[in-house]
């Protein structure tokens, strides 16, 4: 099989991650795979929501935002403030990227305080959501270091990295990190979530029309942990 944009099937998009792109927010960070490109931020409120002091009674919450701006696509996208509503895709998506942050840190180290996470897609190839966990990570922990640099926090409640990949098999070959021409045609969308120790937070697999077979994504998964792990090293870099 040929790719569309000539990648070998176990290669993922050129990846760069910008730090502190943006001035005001405790930790930012633009995140390119390929012509896929998100702004994410990280910002701190100190409180948390209500539900958490009555459920747990202590520590703290990330929680995430996720929007795609109207000119990200090749058609305008409606905002959905427009529309009045948050779209359930939208939803999804967003405690998706929460949950996947969420994992990796000790609420209890964070104190009473949450971050807020939010993804803005500028320009859209693929992979948006799994670009958001990627970046959205990297603003989490610049976050966390401004927190400790003006002593507000004793340690570091990062646990440790997590990143994000798609991988599917299109034409039946599994490949990694799909662009939107192979996400289209693609018979399988997986999104999978993984931590640097190799731990899954996620796997999001779908059959467009064949059912994949055990083997077919056993195949996947190893595409995605390589994958990961260079993305990892690519988050590694910022700091």
């Amino acid at each position: 099989m040929k790719r569309t944009d000539g990648r070998a099937l176990h290669q993922i998009r050129p990846v760069k991650i910008t730090k502190n792109y943006l001035k005001y927010p405790a930790g930012s960070a633009l995140i390119e795979m390929g012509n896929t490109k998100v702004i994410c931020t990280a910002s701190v409120e100190e409180s948390v929501p209500r539900w958490l002091k009555e459920e747990q009674g202590g520590g703290g919450w990330i929680t995430s935002e996720y929007s795609m701006l109207p000119g990200a696509s090749s058609q305008r996208s409606q905002r959905e403030a427009a529309k009045g509503k948050v779209g359930g895709r939208t939803q999804e998506i967003q405690r998706l990227i929460g949950r996947s942050l969420r994992a990796v840190v000790d609420m209890d180290k964070l104190g009473s305080r949450t971050i807020w996470i939010d993804c803005d897609v500028i320009q859209a190839d693929g992979g948006t959501r799994t670009a958001s966990i990627t970046g959205g990570f990297v603003a989490l922990r610049l976050a966390v270091e401004k927190l400790i640099k003006e002593n507000k926090l004793s340690e570091t409640p990062i646990l440790e990295p997590v990143a994000a990949v798609s991988v599917g098999i299109v034409a039946g070959t599994p490949v990694l990190d799909l662009c939107y021409e192979e996400d289209f045609a693609a018979d399988v969308d997986m999104n999978v979530v993984m931590t640097r120790a190799g731990h899954f937070v996620e796997v999001q697999g779908t059959a467009e029309a064949k059912p994949f077979s055990e083997q077919e994504m056993k195949k996947m998964l190893a595409l995605a942990g390589n994958g990961i792990r260079h993305l990892i090293a690519a988050q590694e870099k910022c700091f």
